[in-house]
C-alpha cells in the first residue's frame, strides 16, 4: 500500500522529531561521563587571574589607534622601545614608559616632540616628525595614550 506524497512527508517529519526528542531526553537523563565529570582542582591550584588592565577611555583609546599606527613599528607594543624596526634605527627608540622618563617630560614637550620630530626638539633625527600627518586633535590623544605606558618592573626613580 502507497501513501499519499504528503502523508509520507508527514510520517517522516513525526519519526525525525520523535527520535530528535528522545536524544535530548536521553541525553538530559544520563550523567555525563568521562573527563567532563572530573573535579575541578582546588581553588588555591588555580593559578592567579591575570591582572585587569583598567579599561581606556575613548580618547585614549584613539591615541592608542594613532600610536600603533604610527609609532609601534619602532616603540613597540608597550612604549619599551623595542618594536619591529627599532634595531634598524640608531639610537634606538626612547623607552616611553620608563618612569623616570615620564615623570621629567611634561605634556607639552612629549606633544612638541611628536609635532616636530626628533630633529625638531635636538633628538634623533629616526623619529619623523607627526605635525602635518596628524591632526592637534591626534597628538593629544596620543601623548594622553603614552601616560598611559607606564613600567611596572621597574622601580620609579626618586
Amino acid at each position: 500500500m502507497r501513501l499519499p506524497l504528503l502523508s509520507r512527508l508527514a510520517w517522516t517529519l513525526v519519526m525525525v522529531l520523535g527520535a530528535t526528542a528522545c536524544n535530548r531526553h536521553k541525553e538530559a537523563a544520563a550523567p555525563a561521563a568521562g573527563p567532563a565529570t572530573a573535579a575541578a582542582p582546588p581553588a588555591e591550584a588555580a593559578a592567579p587571574p591575570a591582572p585587569v588592565e583598567p579599561a581606556l577611555s575613548y580618547e585614549l583609546r584613539l591615541g592608542k589607534q594613532v600610536f600603533q599606527h604610527y609609532c609601534l613599528i619602532c616603540h613597540g607594543e608597550t612604549g619599551a622601545g623595542d618594536g619591529f624596526n627599532a634595531f634598524n634605527v640608531e639610537p634606538h627608540p626612547r623607552d616611553l614608559g620608563d618612569p623616570a622618563f615620564q615623570k621629567a617630560k611634561a605634556d607639552v614637550e612629549l606633544k612638541d616632540t611628536v609635532r616636530r620630530g626628533g630633529v625638531g626638539v635636538g633628538l634623533s633625527p629616526m623619529m619623523p616628525p607627526w605635525g602635518k600627518t596628524l591632526t592637534p586633535n591626534q597628538i593629544d590623544q596620543v601623548v594622553g595614550y603614552l601616560r598611559t605606558l607606564k613600567r611596572t618592573d621597574v622601580p620609579p626613580a626618586s
